[in-house]
């Protein structure tokens, strides 16, 4: 606010690309030594210079269901923003400038997007709003975004926001060995979720982008608490391990199979699936080890269980495993989920089964956009279905691929 609390005049401002440059430069050269309690009033520093005000960063809380408010000097802090019904929420789902006229000038939320992940939104009010104010914010939103992310690494302030309830030590272990929960470049798209989101024991998924290929894994350590968790660690780093060792799915199951075996011996075993998918040619490959079928969806619609040859779980010592293939089509999607999403009954009452889930995701996907809306939005409806219970880990991940070229990235117009 200018001096004696008057509005700076927006006509006064230099809104120009040079004065953006400069602006943004100021984050820049100072982002690498600033401390994670100084981002805030960096950012509401930054956003005064161009007119605004009432600056708020939303971060997405564990259970996705809302955005709450990061505490910060000269942050603003309201109440948490539905994702489902809201500006805020409207903006973080679908990647987009949400733009609200209020009696004292625009409220705008703006999408916190690094590498894609949609890490939040920051929300401001203008008295009005113009394209340079467009284009310089979304620029900075992009800065904002990043250096949370570079931050988040060393320090307990983004997680203790993010969270609406106690987390159980599981959880804790599962959430930090996550990757990002979704990733959208031109040529693929996924997302995943955890249920139950402060309780997760034995579930967890893995992926990595590689060139031109997709490495995806999920895994289901049996049990529940500790245990699992930790045999779900072990068989996330043994995977990890081997993927970089860039040898072949077979291979890969071999080396996870041996370090859960060796670790925890005979009894134990992690349930799994492997999987990489050539970005170029559409070309899918899986092993499948004790995990439920995952679904090919085209053009939202189930077309079919990719199904075919399964091994052990990891941990039972199983034969080499054969691999299954399918070439997809653009703009096909495959559908991962683990057996705590069809098991779920009541006692002596049937489970909630596949034909529910297909049903379920049929009808999602043509109501909803973008692959980490659906699988938000196919979680929350099951788990409705399912009565609210979630007594076992229940995870999903989707994988989009869109084929094309990104090139274009690389090149300066």
């Amino acid at each position: 606010m200018a001096e004696g609390g008057r509005r700076p005049d927006k006509g006064m401002l230099d809104r120009s690309e040079g004065f953006g440059e400069r602006l943004l430069g100021v984050l820049l050269d100072r982002a690498h030594e600033m401390p994670p309690q100084l981002i805030a009033p960096l950012i509401a520093e930054e956003v005064a210079r161009v007119g605004g005000r009432d600056v708020s960063i939303l971060l997405q809380d564990y259970g996705q269901q809302v955005l709450v408010p990061l505490p910060g000097r000269r942050l603003m802090v309201g109440e948490p923003e539905p994702i489902d019904d809201s500006p805020a929420g409207t903006a973080f789902l679908h990647a987009i400038t949400a733009e609200v006229p209020k009696a004292d000038g625009v409220r705008m939320y703006l999408p916190l997007l690094d590498g894609s992940d949609q890490v939040g939104v920051m929300a401001l009010t203008l008295d009005t709003v113009d394209d340079d104010d467009r284009r310089l914010l979304r620029r900075l939103a992009g800065l904002v975004a990043d250096m949370l992310v570079t931050k988040h690494s060393y320090t307990d302030q983004f997680f203790l926001a993010r969270r609406r309830e106690p987390m159980s030590v599981a959880a804790e272990i599962q959430w930090s060995l996550l990757p990002p929960l979704a990733m959208s470049v031109p040529q693929v798209a996924v997302a995943g979720i955890l249920e139950p989101a402060y309780s997760v024991a034995g579930d967890s998924f893995d992926y990595a982008l590689n060139e031109d290929i997709l490495h995806v894994a999920m895994v289901d350590a049996m049990g529940h608490g500790l245990d699992a968790a930790t045999m779900a660690t072990v068989a996330v780093g043994a995977y990890r391990h081997a993927r970089r060792a860039d040898i072949g799915l077979s291979e890969i199951y071999t080396f996870m199979d041996r370090a859960i075996a060796e670790q925890f011996g005979p009894d134990h075993f992690v349930t799994a699936q492997m999987m990489r998918l050539n970005l170029a040619t559409g070309h899918l490959q899986w092993v499948n080890a004790g995990h439920p079928a995952p679904l090919l969806i085209r053009n939202h619609q189930v077309v079919r269980q990719l199904t075919g040859p399964t091994t052990l779980p990891v941990g039972f010592g199983g034969e080499e495993p054969r691999i299954s293939r399918q070439t997809l089509q653009r703009g096909d999607r495959v559908l991962c989920f683990t057996d705590g999403l069809i098991e779920e009954h009541e006692a002596g009452e049937e489970q909630f089964g596949e034909e529910q889930l297909i049903r379920w995701v049929n009808r999602i996907g043509h109501t909803t956009k973008g692959v980490r809306a659906m699988v938000r939005s196919l979680s929350h409806t099951l788990k409705q279905e399912r009565g609210g219970r979630t007594s076992d880990d229940a995870t999903l991940f989707l994988i989009e691929w869109r084929g094309g070229a990104d090139d274009h990235l690389a090149v300066l117009d």
